[in-house]
């Protein structure tokens, strides 16, 4: 019997809309980390070190003594959202209107999601103080610094934050290029165009730009005179891991040639070639680069003992041990976990297990030799989504670590209605000592 094929999500969801997708999904986690972060008693603003990375701050917040509100924070963030989400929306609706799910009509009005894109574009870099502009700059300063940073100049909290967040987008920059080779004159809505000769290394290029900005950051702090670690370098070595990956996997185009001349076209409908040595080595980079990520979200980013031997002698763990010894009189903390924990106990093994399952699948979807055809676009769109998801997550607990390790928790207590009390603690990795204000829930007994 005959099966109709399916409408390509092409023809219905286009690169290009889905491109702007992810950066709508993108801005609304980072509204919501901020905002989430001040309902949980967290000055994330503060911590990040926005007001000093900043180039003005003119909103303020008379409770605080003159310095910026994470509302004016969030706030504004939300407005963009609405506004650009409104633009796009309108816009694919008009796309899908003209079209009715038809593929031979999507090139012919593939100006639709052309003029969306332009009009996007034109409202970021506008240079009148109109559609947020402070935003506007703070987003362009941000990037200047991580693609131009001075090797003699610290790199603020809020510019690692925003590399690593930017290298969960690392997929969507190459989309971007894909989608601008689309709108072009001479492009195609349905298919991706095709990267010939030198041409094939743009899109790995790209995609692994936002891991040589982390790169970089990594090694600025190694050089750094006040850095006696070595724990830069490592991170360093994790982002370097992602290279082979999306390099070996634009180089499948080598593991497709050898196959047609063996086994004919059929074997271009193919994503595993799993015969060839080129993608054996790109097989194993991936779990190298998962394995070893998902280690160091857990050990290092979120300060979590999983993976860890109880004899550690980190500075951190110094720390905490020194807090355990001074708090709580030989009290034990859940298996894997830490001392201070600052969100409810039940979302950690959650997180734990999500952050694994999509680490594991985050080096696949770097590799673009995976879905060349309409049901691999689907499923690495979903995997797309999943992986904005899983930063955002990650930004929370990632901010909170931080605050347990600077001990510069400075939420007040009346704003949640939890009884506080002082802790002082001994920090042998800051400069003497610090006082941390925690909650009374913030201790796991």
């Amino acid at each position: 019997m005959y099966v109709e094929d399916p409408v390509p999500l092409a023809a219905i969801f286009p690169l290009p809309f889905r491109a702007l997708f992810l950066v709508a999904l993108g801005v609304l986690g980072w509204a919501t980390n901020l905002h989430g972060l001040q309902l949980l008693g967290i000055d994330g603003p503060g911590l990040l070190e926005l007001q000093a990375s900043s180039i003005q701050l003119p909103l303020r917040s008379p409770s605080s003594g003159g310095h910026p509100s994470a509302r004016s924070f969030y706030m504004p963030l939300y407005r963009i959202f609405v506004g650009y989400t409104s633009w796009c929306f309108v816009a694919w609706f008009l796309f899908r209107a003209v079209t009715q799910s038809d593929a031979t009509l999507a090139d012919v009005f593939r100006y639709v999601p052309a003029v969306c894109v332009l009009g996007v574009v034109t409202a970021l870099v506008c240079p009148y103080d109109i559609l947020h502009k402070r935003e506007r700059d703070w987003f362009f300063s941000t990037a200047a610094r991580c693609l131009f940073p001075a090797s003699d100049r610290p790199v603020y909290f809020s510019d690692v934050v925003f590399a690593d967040v930017l290298t969960s987008f690392a997929k969507v920059l190459g989309d971007m290029w894909l989608s601008l080779c689309m709108l072009l004159p001479g492009g195609s809505l349905l298919q991706p165009p095709s990267q010939d000769g030198w041409y094939q290394w743009i899109l790995p290029s790209l995609m692994s730009l936002p891991y040589l900005i982390r790169l970089r950051q990594c090694l600025i702090e190694y050089n750094s005179p006040t850095n006696s670690s070595r724990r830069p370098l490592f991170n360093a070595i994790k982002y370097a891991s992602s290279f082979p990956v999306i390099f070996l996997s634009a180089a499948q185009r080598i593991v497709i040639s050898d196959l047609v001349q063996t086994h004919g076209d059929s074997v271009t409908q193919q994503g595993w070639h799993g015969e060839h040595p080129l993608f054996r080595l790109w097989l194993i980079s991936c779990i190298i680069n998962s394995l070893y990520s998902f280690w160091w979200d857990l050990t290092n980013d979120w300060g979590l003992c999983l993976l860890t031997r109880s004899s550690t002698n980190s500075r951190e763990d110094q720390t905490l041990s020194l807090l355990d010894a001074t708090r709580r009189r030989g009290a034990s903390y859940p298996y894997g976990l830490r001392s201070v924990l600052l969100y409810p106990l039940s979302a950690y093994p959650m997180v734990i297990f999500l952050n694994f399952i999509l680490r594991m699948t985050w080096s696949i979807k770097l590799s673009s030799h995976l879905y060349s055809q309409s049901h691999g676009s689907v499923l690495i769109f979903w995997l797309e989504i999943a992986e904005v998801l899983r930063r955002w997550v990650w930004v929370f607990l990632r901010i909170e670590w931080e605050t347990v390790r600077r001990g510069k928790d400075k939420a007040g207590p009346a704003e949640n209605g939890i009884p506080s009390d002082d802790i002082e603690l001994f920090d042998a990795h800051n400069k003497g000592e610090a006082l941390i204000h925690g909650h009374s829930h913030a201790i796991v007994r």
